[in-house]
């Protein structure tokens, strides 16, 4: 009961920082409606993963077992989500107000809490072959974003910007991104280890 306890925790707080952050969405003079507004929204990783974090942790605290390499892969990408913003986008700009908790929320509290739960709790019974798992979502939404990009010229982060880095560029970036994600695969593959080694019961000599 324990973690879904804590499940239902990081679900309220993955909701209430979205809230926070479709409240402090720029909106002059209020032209843009709720399906504009949330469009606007869902060109973000930053906000499509901490939705599917939601989604999966109020799944879990209603009982449902999510499986170790589904966990591991939200793991991951939602720590991407709080090392990318806090080594490369966070010197871009400074907000103030409730547009601050609902940026600290989505890229800081959600992806320590999420952290939290997985290693308190999650199954993780993982290996090797889960990595290019991992590498769908992530890919996926490079994907979408350059497509809905090229489409809107709407670029939700400076490295996917093809009209201005250009097509070869956006896809090195894309495979840098991509090989991160593998790396911190392997790191969450070696925790996951040593956690599963930990709670093995010591053989009898």
């Amino acid at each position: 009961m324990i973690a879904r306890y804590f499940a239902f925790g990081v679900f309220v707080l993955s909701l209430a920082a979205l809230v926070a952050q479709y409240i402090v969405l720029p909106n002059p003079s209020g032209a843009l409606t709720v399906a504009q507004r949330l469009w606007i929204m869902a060109g973000y990783f930053t906000v499509l993963t901490n939705v599917l974090v939601a989604g999966h942790m109020c799944a879990v605290s209603f009982g449902w077992r999510i499986s170790a390499s589904r966990a591991a892969g939200l793991l991951i990408s939602i720590c991407v989500v709080g090392i990318i913003y806090h080594l490369v986008l966070a010197a871009l700009w400074n907000p103030v107000g409730l547009a601050w908790w609902a940026n600290q929320g989505l890229h800081t509290v959600v992806p320590l809490a999420f952290a939290a739960w997985w290693l308190a709790f999650a199954e993780k019974s993982i290996s090797l072959r889960c990595v290019p798992e991992w590498l769908i979502w992530p890919l996926v939404y490079g994907v979408y974003a350059i497509v809905r990009g090229t489409f809107t010229g709407f670029w939700p982060y400076p490295f996917l910007d093809v009209g201005r880095l250009g097509g070869a560029q956006v896809a090195m970036n894309l495979a840098g991104l991509l090989f991160g994600f593998a790396v911190l695969g392997l790191m969450v593959l070696g925790v996951a280890k040593s956690v599963h080694a930990r709670r093995q019961p010591d053989n009898p000599s």
